[in-house]
């Protein structure tokens, strides 16, 4: 990672903490991830070779910056969706200043519109970091738009695991789904698809 990124992601960081302090809704706070979450996100997109990136979830762009700089790496792209027009916007920003726009196609809509008109198996890794209250209905698309042998990796699996108890119980009902939880950062739920 460069230092004009690492300087970004910083900056970043600071506003985040600053600005969610300060902030009384949720839908005004970015909520970005850890930057342990960031580097461990890019483990797996490399480790994986995972050229197809999901992100639910965009906010300012934090989360986005340390995928597309992992997809960069192997000619890779990131699908990044965000409901706030204010929020992608913001990321676009960042990822303009960070030279990492042309690997990420940003959608400005509501996440399950977005996966219900999906084809299957379109991604390698879908990384779900947005309106918890919604995975379980979208957990049909998400299965569908996961490619075999692909992840899904959910944030605030032990910051919430009270709120995401039934959506992570009804992914390990899945038949042939492995999973675990992570802890780094907020908790990641890491689940893979199986590969038949």
């Amino acid at each position: 990672m460069d230092d004009t990124l690492r300087s970004l992601l910083r900056d970043l960081e600071d506003f985040g903490a600053t600005n969610d302090a300060r902030a009384n809704a949720r839908h005004e706070k970015m909520l970005n991830i850890t930057p342990e979450t960031g580097e461990f996100l890019a483990i797996l997109v490399l480790s994986a070779k995972a050229r197809r990136v999901l992100e639910i979830g965009t906010s300012n762009g934090y989360s986005t910056l340390w995928l597309a700089e992992a997809v960069k790496a192997i000619s890779g792209s990131v699908v990044t969706v965000e409901v706030s027009a204010a929020k992608a916007e913001m990321a676009r920003s960042n990822l303009e200043r960070s030279g990492l726009s042309r690997w990420v196609r940003q959608e400005v809509t509501e996440a399950g519109q977005f996966l219900g008109q999906q084809r299957p198996a379109t991604f390698d890794v879908l990384f779900l970091d947005a309106d918890r209250e919604q995975y379980l209905a979208w957990w049909p698309w998400i299965q569908e738009a996961l490619a075999p042998g692909g992840l899904l990796v959910m944030d605030n699996a032990v910051s919430h695991a009270a709120e995401l108890h039934g959506f992570i119980a009804q992914v390990r009902a899945t038949p042939g789904w492995r999973s675990l939880v992570v802890p780094i950062g907020n908790g990641e739920f890491v689940a893979l698809k199986p590969v038949q």
